[in-house]
């Protein structure tokens, strides 16, 4: 991949961390009190990189719009607060490329919607928050993804000129916020991504990786080409 990676941005959810299980989890308790029945995992699993919004649309059949929204948002938070890291972990072959980022003295960071009170204990207790040169949360900025602004500002932190970053993220958000930001976009097709909804080969993103595996070959040897 080329001009040289000197720095390298993270999405959080279904990309680097596994959350689907604590996630569902909780929305399973939710609905459950509430005298609905919970749904499978399997089914929530590509709505959580939309965060709780998705979510509780997907339970409740509620929108940000709707009367009874704002309290339901917020006890899933809530509840959520204290679920961070029962069943999450880092997807298998993160914390290698981790170690090679390292090893290589490439700073890397993280850039993700989730609000700061949730991402910054979770990332303490994946142990990996200390390593990260830079965290910027959805509550960080008056922006967040797709908009350029979190992308640049962590570009930014890392030292780094944007045409010298990539941001691996599982969302077309997460393209068009590294494109818009003057970086390039990695897409993580073992994240949550719906293919009954949306279709990655038409995002026009720089790379794409089926594993985490994949990812140090396209980014410091070998260029990946869209899955056919």
């Amino acid at each position: 991949m080329a001009p040289e990676v000197k720095g390298v941005l993270f999405d959080l959810d279904g990309t680097l961390a596994d959350t689907a299980g604590d996630m569902a989890g909780v929305l399973n308790a939710m609905l459950v009190e509430r005298g609905k029945p919970p749904l499978a995992v399997t089914d929530m699993r590509n709505h959580v990189s939309q965060g709780s919004a998705a979510l509780l649309h997907l339970g409740f059949g509620v929108t940000v719009h709707d009367d009874g929204f704002t309290t339901l948002r917020d006890d899933f938070l809530n509840r959520y607060r204290d679920n961070l890291c029962n069943a999450t972990v880092l997807f298998a072959g993160v914390a290698k490329v981790l170690d090679a980022l390292d090893a290589k003295r490439i700073p890397w960071g993280i850039v993700t919607n989730k609000p700061g009170f949730l991402t910054e204990p979770l990332l303490a207790a994946l142990q990996i928050k200390r390593r990260c040169a830079c965290i910027i949360s959805g509550d960080t900025f008056a922006e967040r993804k797709p908009h350029p602004m979190p992308i640049q500002q962590a570009c930014a932190a890392l030292g780094c000129a944007p045409g010298e970053v990539v941001y691996v993220g599982d969302a077309h958000g997460d393209v068009k916020a590294a494109h818009a930001a003057g970086a390039r976009a990695v897409v993580a097709l073992y994240g949550y991504i719906d293919p009954a909804r949306h279709n990655p080969d038409k995002w026009r993103a720089d790379g794409y990786v089926r594993t985490p595996d994949e990812l140090p070959a396209l980014l410091f040897g070998n260029s990946a080409r869209p899955p056919s």
